[in-house]
């Protein structure tokens, strides 16, 4: 599931799940929906952790964690979230998968790019 993919889900459930302005808020016409994926490396890749996050107006609602295996939520709408997508046993999957998926498979790719910056002699490397 490509991030625009991704993206629309969220929209989506949020949507699904009624998810009002705040109590007494006018609503702005404007809001801003990121989803941020990271890779942590121990050790080259013997230990790899995915971390997903999803944030809605600079507010963190809900993650997914390779090392829990499952989405929790952050906020109160997060939790809704989550236990709408825990239920699905395919989208779980394809979430854990992406340890290998994304995260070995692009480091894989990258480390001959980051060995070669390392070795030039104080060279600054930003990827």
């Amino acid at each position: 599931m490509g991030s625009v993919a991704a993206a629309e889900a969220v929209l989506v459930v949020l949507g699904v799940l009624g998810a009002p302005p705040a109590a007494g808020a006018e609503a702005s016409g404007v809001f801003q929906e990121m989803v941020k994926s990271e890779c942590h490396f121990i050790n080259g890749t013997d230990r790899v952790r995915f971390v997903k996050r999803f944030i809605h107006n600079r507010e963190q609602y809900v993650h997914f964690d390779s090392d829990v295996g499952v989405f929790v939520g952050d906020t109160t709408f997060g939790e809704k979230v989550a236990r709408y997508w825990n239920r699905d046993p395919e989208w779980m999957e394809y979430r854990r998968a992406a340890v290998d998926r994304r995260c070995r498979h692009n480091y894989e790719l990258c480390t001959p790019f980051l060995e070669e910056c390392r070795a030039e002699a104080g060279a600054e490397c930003d990827p």
